[in-house]
């Protein structure tokens, strides 16, 4: 299935994303610094996130991948699956065993799921944005060999 270019997003989803994606990481990241956790926690947090935004945008390039009938192996499409639910796992374990207030750990889960709907809106505009070009590039040679036949 060949997406066509209507699906492209508009500029104020674009942004949007964007916004979404970098304002959850910096304030989680900023979060995270100015915590009284100790140095050990504030790395696990930090990795979560990374783990959490990396599974989330490989996971949604793959589910496109499949979509548009690209070939991607079973076992990547599961590994993308289980370690997008491992980050999810490790931070609600992390949360819910950590000596925070309650305030404090809702922060931390409403700037996480920002970071990845952002990741994923993005990867996904990106996406558009490839398969709109190509599409605009193959219109435009067809053009061309259309005019040099007639």
């Amino acid at each position: 299935m060949k997406l066509n270019s209507q699906n492209n997003t508009s500029p104020a989803f674009a942004a949007m994303s964007w916004l979404a994606l970098v304002g959850g990481v910096v304030v989680y990241i900023i979060g995270l610094w100015r915590s009284d956790m100790q140095l050990n926690e504030k790395g696990y947090y930090f990795a979560v996130i990374l783990l959490a935004l990396f599974s989330s945008v490989s996971l949604q390039k793959t589910v496109r991948d499949r979509i548009e009938n690209i070939p991607t192996s079973h076992i990547y499409y599961i590994s993308c699956i289980a370690s997008f639910v491992i980050a999810v796992i490790l931070l609600a374990v992390g949360l819910w065993n950590a000596t925070l207030l309650p305030s404090e750990k809702g922060f931390y889960a409403i700037a996480f799921f920002l970071s990845l709907f952002g990741a994923i809106s993005v990867q996904k505009n990106v996406r558009d944005s490839q398969t709109t070009m190509e599409d605009h590039v193959l219109t435009k040679k067809t053009d061309v060999y259309e005019t040099e036949e007639n």
